[in-house]
């Protein structure tokens, strides 16, 4: 493959590709920094084996998910960082508290809701092991298919099966339980919580306006248009329905800047000579 075919292609590729990717990466370690290094690393494989990349999309996204997979498997630690205890210690350990969300403006409000919903959501998976981990995100937030995950994971669709039989199990009797989103009736609120999660530094403080892709809300969040949360709501949906995490400023064009700068060339070249 020619040196420009190369960049132009990969660049294409991290256009198309890179928030999925991302996406995939934060849900996996619950942290933005080492989802963006995750990535980085995943972009600059692609860029490696370019002429392995599959030219259909839908394809090369799951050969990039599977590269980053495998990167993954490398970093993460074979138990889970956090732990569901250690998530009701930080958000449930102390009395709740409704006077910060009756202090924000609406669209202030808005913004710390969906922050801990995302937070919580994504620390809630991030107690589960890295394989369990992701089996669930790969078929709740990423929605493939069970023979597309497998293949993405490298693991045979029976396995599979089993990583996710268990992650959902694990997820839904966390959540069944305890939050508003599954049952309204549950005691763990979000309005309740927002005072404590800002307290521990488990979402930060609105600081600056953010323009979101407008959402179907949940519940009082909603269930759809016009309509109330039904008791024991599907976990699946829940998470199929988070929004998609911020990624640092201008990460596109950092990724691109490796490739314009030559710097991913220099890789190249180290790894072309010792394979001669």
């Amino acid at each position: 493959m020619e040196h420009n075919e190369r960049k132009e292609l990969v660049k294409s590729v991290i256009t198309e590709h890179w928030r999925k990717i991302f996406n995939y990466a934060f849900r996996m370690t619950l942290d933005h920094e080492r989802a963006a290094g995750i990535v980085e690393e995943t972009f600059l494989r692609a860029y490696l084996g370019a002429e392995s990349l599959p030219e259909d999309s839908l394809r090369a996204e799951d050969w990039l998910l599977r590269i980053c997979s495998h990167i993954l498997e490398q970093r993460l630690p074979r138990q889970p960082e956090v732990s569901f205890d250690l998530l009701d210690e930080t958000l449930r350990s102390e009395a709740t508290r409704t006077d910060v969300v009756r202090s924000l403006t609406d669209p202030e409000r808005d913004f710390m809701l969906w922050e801990l919903k995302q937070g919580c959501m994504t620390a809630v998976i991030n107690c589960l092991s890295p394989g369990e981990r992701a089996a669930f995100v790969m078929t709740n937030i990423m929605q493939k298919s069970e023979s597309e995950a497998a293949k993405s994971l490298g693991i045979t669709k029976s396995a599979f099966k089993v990583r996710l039989s268990r992650a959902r199990k694990k997820v839904v009797d966390y959540l069944a339980p305890r939050c508003e989103h599954v049952d309204p009736m549950n005691p763990c609120r979000c309005p309740a919580r927002v005072g404590t999660a800002l307290n521990k530094g488990f979402i930060r403080s609105p600081g600056e306006v953010q323009l979101r892709k407008p959402v179907t809300p949940f519940g009082r969040y909603g269930a759809g248009p016009n309509n109330e949360d039904a008791p024991l709501r599907d976990v699946t949906t829940i998470y199929q329905n988070l929004p998609n995490p911020d990624a640092p400023d201008d990460f596109e064009a950092r990724l691109a800047v490796n490739i314009d700068n030559g710097e991913w060339d220099k890789v190249l070249a180290k790894k072309q000579a010792q394979s001669q």
